[in-house]
């Protein structure tokens, strides 16, 4: 496969290092004494705003046994006191690294609103029940598309992944009902550590951390 390296001639180094943009003078002065709280009005702010592209969507990083971290982006499927909850195929390199790994962190990323939210916390799979119920929320065409994919396993061709997709269309036609796929489900992150930031102007940007100890939590502001 050959990629277009244009992007690469068009960005260099100097070109790359004047990128910067001045931030706005709205400040961070206090949030709710509960983080799952606070972070709850940040993502209805988020989501009202007409720049924000989904704005549950975020930044999962996880690591194996070696210390070697991956990310990618899934979306937010859930929020309450116990945790920040996402659905996912188990058999994905995500699923093997939580179940060598359970620390992760999770990055919202609301630029538009010159903010951003940082979770770190270990994960746990979710009861088979919730996966169900969250499961038959979905549309058809994701519930198929669960069954099609291998998710992280390699991949002959794009025509490969479409066959496997007609095949469980052909199984489960639309209108039946869609079984869940015993390797998918959702995780429970439970949040030992939140962090808001605000952006400031001249860099002195807003950072409160919230951290969990004996069961209460702790808010605490740092540099930027």
């Amino acid at each position: 496969m050959t990629l277009d390296t244009g992007m690469e001639q068009r960005y260099g180094r100097d070109e790359i290092s004047a990128m910067r943009r001045s931030y706005g003078e709205e400040g961070l002065t206090s949030l709710p004494d509960d983080p799952i709280e606070a972070f709850s009005i940040w993502l209805a702010e988020a989501a009202k705003n007409p720049i924000v592209v989904e704005a549950n969507a975020m930044v999962l990083s996880t690591s194996d046994l070696d210390g070697v971290i991956s990310s990618r982006t899934v979306l937010l499927k859930g929020i309450d006191s116990t945790g920040f909850t996402f659905y996912t195929n188990y058999s994905s390199q995500k699923g093997h690294e939580i179940a060598q790994n359970s620390s992760v962190s999770l990055l919202f990323p609301w630029f538009a609103l010159e903010r951003q939210v940082i979770v770190q916390g270990r994960a746990e799979k979710n009861s088979r029940e919730d996966s169900e119920k969250y499961f038959r929320s979905r549309p058809w065409s994701s519930q198929i598309g669960a069954w099609a994919s291998h998710q992280s396993a390699p991949l002959a061709s794009r025509e490969e992944l479409e066959s496997r997709w007609k095949g469980a269309a052909e199984k489960w036609p639309e209108g039946s009902q869609v079984p869940l796929p015993p390797e998918w489900g959702g995780y429970l992150v439970q949040p030992d550590r939140i962090e808001f930031w605000q952006g400031r102007y001249s860099r002195l940007h807003d950072r409160l951390r919230f951290e969990r100890h004996n069961g209460e939590w702790e808010i605490h502001r740092y540099y930027p």
